[in-house]
């Protein structure tokens, strides 16, 4: 009944229809309109050999099976796997992979997705390269005979900087590589990869798709059939699934994407504006503004411009400063809720990339980020403005 309903859902409605509705139905015991939380550890059967599709609750789970159809529905992919953090959602990915495979990456890649990398999946003979992806000729001059996937982060954090994702789907097909977007900080809002050519889309469901700062999880979204039977073995045979409890915040999160993602971006801009008229800051990254060296890019591919902007100050003493006198924002790592969090990348969300590769790819001692949330603009500007006030 939920897969007809997905289906017919897909055919018939738009994207914020999808966010409230796909995979969902009325609970059938009790007509609730919203999933229960199926807290429960087992299933009681029938008989030997018979029960209601639900064994044991690693494997299968009412409340994650409807976040699942959700998520799938809302990226547009054929089926979405949910885990118990967006890390484990990776880590899922990249068993697709063998001994000896290759990946180009993003360089400026989230520090978690770095340390998995570099940490624990060297350790089995995977190997990395990291290269702009902004520029597809660097991708493809990547890819060598060993390469089976392309990771790409778009927009990269905490630079934001631009990969254009349907010419480098196309260089990566073209030499048989598969590809995996990781899609949290614009969310499938602003941003459905598939639709450019991706073969998977990750996201940490903590952020923007849950929005509320009060879960923890992750979703890989899939579309060829050889990965969705492959991931859904690993999900149960690994078991870092997400709890139903999360999993039901995630589905409430989902139902208001689209109006508060117009918010965050409406927010973010008129912060990055602020920001680039400040004579306390030397330099402004966001892609909606157009001196952006990708705002063409981002005018295409994206739906709005993101609730993230990252800005640097010249100086760790100045970002210092703005951190430690921020009154409104909160002083944090994560992203994507509905209150604004400020942070500082070098030491926190990057703190495992070496000095020298952080430097390489921007991620300064001066640089500062921040989620915009979806606050009153006026008190962020001024939280912001008092703040910059204290660099002397």
């Amino acid at each position: 009944m939920v897969r007809c309903r997905l289906v017919k859902l897909r055919e018939t409605a738009r994207f914020s229809t999808i966010c409230i509705h796909a995979g969902q139905v009325p609970d059938p015991s009790t007509g609730a309109i919203i999933t229960p939380i199926y807290q429960t550890s087992t299933y009681v059967q029938e008989a030997l050999g018979q029960h209601k599709g639900y064994e044991y609750a690693r494997t299968q789970n009412p409340t994650r099976a409807a976040l699942e159809a959700n998520i799938a529905a809302i990226e547009n992919g054929k089926a979405a796997f949910a885990f118990a953090s967006g890390m484990a959602a990776e880590g899922a990915v990249m068993t697709l992979l063998q001994s000896g495979d290759h990946v180009v990456v993003t360089d400026n890649t989230y520090g978690g997705t770095y340390r998995l990398f570099e940490r624990v999946l060297r350790k089995y003979q995977l190997d990395f390269t990291y290269v702009d992806t902004s520029k597809t000729a660097d991708i493809e001059a990547a890819i060598g005979p060993k390469t089976k996937m392309l990771f790409l982060e778009t927009p990269t954090n905490p630079t934001l900087r631009l990969t254009d994702l349907a010419a480098a789907c196309e260089a990566a097909h073209r030499r048989h590589v598969f590809v995996v977007v990781d899609n949290t900080f614009a969310s499938p809002y602003v941003q459905r990869p598939i639709e450019f050519g991706a073969d998977l889309v990750v996201h940490s469901t903590t952020k923007f798709l849950n929005g509320h700062s009060d879960s923890v999880g992750g979703v890989v979204v899939a579309t060829r059939d050889d990965h969705i039977e492959w991931l859904r073995f690993v999900q149960n045979a690994e078991g870092a699934i997400i709890g139903p409890m999360d999993a039901w915040l995630v589905l409430r999160g989902t139902k208001t994407l689209p109006i508060r993602m117009e918010r965050h971006n409406a927010n973010a801009m008129a912060l990055a504006e602020f920001l680039a008229s400040h004579p306390k800051v030397t330099r402004v990254h966001y892609p909606g503004l157009p001196a952006h060296p990708q705002h063409a890019l981002a005018s295409r591919q994206m739906r709005g411009f993101g609730g993230l902007i990252s800005f640097t100050l010249g100086s760790l003493d100045n970002a210092r400063a703005v951190l430690n006198n921020v009154r409104l924002m909160a002083l944090a790592e994560s992203l994507g809720g509905v209150e604004t969090l400020i942070s500082h990348p070098a030491t926190m969300t990057h703190a495992s990339v070496p000095a020298d590769m952080r430097q390489q790819i921007g991620v300064t001692d001066d640089l500062v980020r921040v989620s915009v949330g979806i606050e009153d603009i006026d008190d962020l500007k001024e939280d912001l403005s008092s703040a910059l006030a204290t660099i002397s």
